[in-house]
C-alpha cells in the first residue's frame, strides 16, 4: 500500500481547503475565475508609525492635526522601501503586474504603468512632486500636506492620479483611521491615520504552469521583506507583509518543521512502552524481562499504518492535506499505544495454565480482550467514516485518512503484534536476552510464575477507587458532572463559527503578525462583485435600464440598488457605491474626442 503514496497529492491552497467545492461561493468564483479570469494576486505590506508625533500644519484655516504617517521622514523611508521592491529581480515586476491603461498601442509595459496602491501615488513617484512648495492668498506655506487634502476630497482629480493612470483610493492606502464603531460613510478623516499600506497588483492565470514568473518574484519579494525588517533600518516602520504565495509557503514550512516533533514524540513514546511494559525486578534479568522490541515493533506498527492509509488513498485519488501529516501520526500513535498496553498487560497479569502452550495462553488472552479492542476500533473508525461525509475538503480528507488509520492498526496488532507478543513470551521464557536473542542468561535466573503488581495498579486498586466508591464523594461527582453539563450548553450558542485565519499560522510566521495589523488597521474590506450570468440583451433600453443608475433608469435597477445598500453600512457591509460597466460605457462613449479608434466609433 505504501507505494500509493507516489501518487498522493498534498493540496495547500487555502480555498481548496476549506471551501466545499459545491459551495455558493466557490461555484459563484469559479464562474467569475472562467469568465473574467482569477482576481489580482495581492503583494501588501502595511506599515504603522510608531515613535512618532502627530503632524502640525499651519493654513489658513487653521491648524490642521495629521496623524504620524504623515511625517516627511516616515513617507521618505516608504518611498525608499517601494522603489527597492520595484527594483526587484532588474524590475521584473513590469513583465507581471496588472498595468490597465498599458496596450500594444503604447508598447511594452513599464515600472511606471503598474497600478500600485500607494500614498506616493499622489505625487506620481516624484519625490520632486512631493517637496514642492507654495504659497496661498493668505501667506500661509502650501506643501504635500496641501496636496494630501486636496487628493482625500477628489481622488480622481488629475493631480491625484498616480503614474499608472489612475486613482489612488485613501480608504486602501491608509489605515487606522477609523475610530471604533466607524465606517466608511461617515466621512471619515484620513489625516488621522496611524499606518500606510502598499498594495502591488500582479496579474493571475487560471493556468497555474503560467504563473512561474510570478512566483519568482514573490518569493524574492517576500526574502527582501525578511531582509528588511530582520536589520531594523528604522525604528519608525513597524512593518508587515504578504505576497499571495505567503500563505501556502507557511503552511508547508510548517509541516516540514513539524516532522522533528513528529520523530521526537514517537521516540518518547517507543522508550515510554518499553520501559513501562518491561517488568525489570532483578538486574541481571534486565535485558530479559525488557520490552524493547515490543516496543519498536508496537511503534512500526503504528506507522505502518499511517503510511498504508495515506498510499490507499493515494492509489484512490483522494487529495491530501498537510493537517494529515501533523495530527494522524499524533492520533493514532494514541490509540495504538492504549491497545498495546490492553495486550501486554492482560497476558502479564494472566498466569500461563500448566501443559498450556505459549500460543495457546495467547489465544486465551486475545479471546478476553479483543472484542473490547474489536468494538471500540470499530466504533473509532465509524467515527472517523462518517465525518467524511462533510463537504469541506481539509475536514472530509482528515476523517477518512484517519479512519482507514485506525482500522488498519488494528488489523496490525491482532495479526502483526500478537505473533510478536507470541515470540517475544518464548524468548523470555527461554531467557534469551530482548534485542540480542542469541544470548541466553544463566539457568538460575528463570522466569518467576509470581504476578507482580505495578505501582498504578495498586494506587487504582487499594486507594482510587475505595475512595470513588463512597456514598458521599459520588454524590459530588454527579452533581459536578451535571452542573458543568448545563454550563457548557448554557455557552453553545456563544460559540463563534467560522476560521479564524490566524489560527493556521505558525507563532513565528510573519503572515501572522499581517493578519494581526490587516484586523487593526485596515478601514475597507475585500472588493465584492455581483454578475449577471445573463438573459439580459443590453443593445434593448429597457434591458438597460435593469441595470444602470444614471439619469432615466429604473429606481429599481441593480445599480440603484446597491447604492441604496452602500448608505447601510452597518446592516449590508457595503462600504462604496458599486462601479457599473454600463454607466461607464454610457460616459465614455458620449466623448467624442477621446478613447476612440477605429472608424466603427
Amino acid at each position: 500500500m505504501a507505494t500509493g503514496l507516489r501518487y498522493l497529492h498534498v493540496t495547500t491552497n487555502p480555498v481548496e481547503l476549506w471551501a466545499s467545492p459545491h459551495s455558493p461561493a466557490r461555484v459563484e468564483r469559479k464562474f467569475f475565475d472562467s469568465h473574467f479570469g482569477p482576481f489580482y494576486r495581492i503583494e501588501q505590506i502595511i506599515i504603522h508609525a510608531q515613535d512618532l508625533p502627530n503632524v502640525l500644519h499651519n493654513t489658513s484655516n487653521g491648524v490642521i492635526e495629521f496623524g504620524p504617517v504623515f511625517n516627511r521622514e516616515f513617507l521618505m523611508e516608504v518611498f525608499h522601501l517601494q522603489n527597492m521592491i520595484k527594483e526587484i529581480n532588474d524590475g521584473a515586476l513590469k513583465d507581471i503586474c496588472f498595468a490597465p491603461l498599458s496596450t500594444e498601442y503604447r508598447g511594452p509595459t513599464e515600472l511606471e504603468d503598474c497600478a500600485v496602491q500607494s500614498v506616493w501615488g499622489y505625487f506620481q513617484d516624484s519625490e520632486e512632486t512631493f517637496n514642492d512648495t507654495d504659497e496661498d492668498p493668505n501667506g500661509f506655506e502650501t506643501n504635500y500636506l496641501d496636496r494630501f487634502l486636496k487628493c482625500f476630497n477628489n481622488p480622481y482629480d488629475l493631480d491625484c492620479l498616480a503614474s499608472y493612470g489612475g486613482p489612488i483610493d485613501p480608504a486602501v492606502a491608509f489605515g487606522g483611521f477609523l475610530n471604533h464603531g466607524d465606517n466608511l460613510a461617515k466621512n471619515p478623516l484620513y489625516q488621522n491615520a496611524t499606518s500606510v499600506i502598499v498594495t502591488f497588483l500582479v496579474n493571475n492565470k487560471d493556468n497555474s504552469s503560467l504563473l512561474g514568473p510570478a512566483l519568482e518574484w514573490e518569493q524574492a519579494y517576500v526574502e527582501l521583506m525578511l531582509n528588511y525588517t530582520a536589520s531594523n533600518r528604522s525604528r519608525h516602520l513597524d512593518i508587515a507583509f504578504t505576497s499571495e504565495r505567503s500563505i501556502e509557503d507557511e503552511l508547508n514550512r510548517e509541516s516540514k518543521s513539524d516532522i522533528s516533533t513528529i520523530l521526537v514524540s514517537y521516540l518518547l513514546m517507543f522508550a515510554y512502552i518499553a520501559v513501562s511494559l518491561g517488568h525489570v525486578d532483578d538486574c541481571n534479568r534486565a535485558m530479559i524481562d525488557s520490552k524493547i522490541t515490543l516496543g519498536v515493533g508496537g511503534v512500526i506498527i503504528v506507522l505502518a499504518s499511517v503510511v498504508a492509509s495515506g498510499g490507499l488513498f493515494g492509489f484512490v485519488g483522494v487529495p491530501a492535506t498537510l493537517i494529515i501529516f501533523e495530527v494522524i501520526p499524533f492520533l493514532v500513535l494514541a490509540v495504538g499505544v492504549d491497545n498495546i498496553f490492553i495486550l501486554v498487560q492482560t497476558h502479564q497479569r494472566d498466569v500461563k495454565k500448566p501443559n498450556e502452550t505459549h500460543a495457546e495462553h495467547i489465544g486465551r488472552i486475545l479471546g478476553k480482550v479483543g472484542p473490547s479492542i474489536l468494538l471500540t476500533s470499530i466504533s473509532e473508525s465509524t467515527c472517523f467514516f462518517l465525518g467524511g461525509l462533510s463537504d469541506m475538503p481539509a475536514v472530509k480528507a482528515f476523517a477518512l485518512y484517519a479512519g482507514m488509520a485506525l482500522f488498519i492498526d488494528f488489523l496490525l496488532q491482532i495479526t502483526c503484534f500478537v505473533s510478536l507478543l507470541a515470540l517475544d513470551t518464548a524468548r523470555q521464557a527461554e531467557n534469551r536476552w530482548d534485542v540480542l536473542c542469541f544470548l541466553r542468561g544463566s539457568k538460575k535466573d528463570s522466569v518467576s510464575q509470581t504476578i507482580k503488581e505495578g505501582v498504578l495498579y495498586k494506587f487504582f486498586k487499594v486507594i482510587y477507587v475505595p475512595f470513588l466508591m463512597k456514598k458521599l464523594v459520588r454524590t459530588v461527582v454527579m452533581i459536578v458532572f451535571f452542573g458543568w453539563l448545563c454550563s457548557s450548553i448554557a455557552v453553545a450558542p456563544h460559540i463563534e463559527i467560522g476560521l479564524d485565519q490566524e489560527l493556521s499560522m505558525p507563532e513565528d510566521s510573519f503572515v501572522l503578525k499581517y493578519f494581526r495589523y490587516l484586523n487593526s488597521f485596515l478601514s475597507i474590506g475585500p472588493p465584492t462583485y455581483f454578475v449577471l450570468k445573463g438573459g439580459l440583451n443590453f443593445s434593448n433600453t429597457s434591458d438597460q435600464n435593469l441595470v444602470c443608475g444614471g439619469l432615466y433608469c429604473n429606481s429599481d435597477s441593480l445599480s440603484t440598488q446597491l447604492y441604496i445598500s452602500s448608505k447601510l453600512p452597518e446592516t449590508t457591509y457595503i462600504a462604496r457605491p458599486a462601479s457599473s460597466w454600463i454607466d461607464d460605457f454610457f460616459d465614455w462613449s458620449m466623448i467624442e474626442a477621446c478613447c476612440k479608434k477605429g472608424e466603427k466609433f
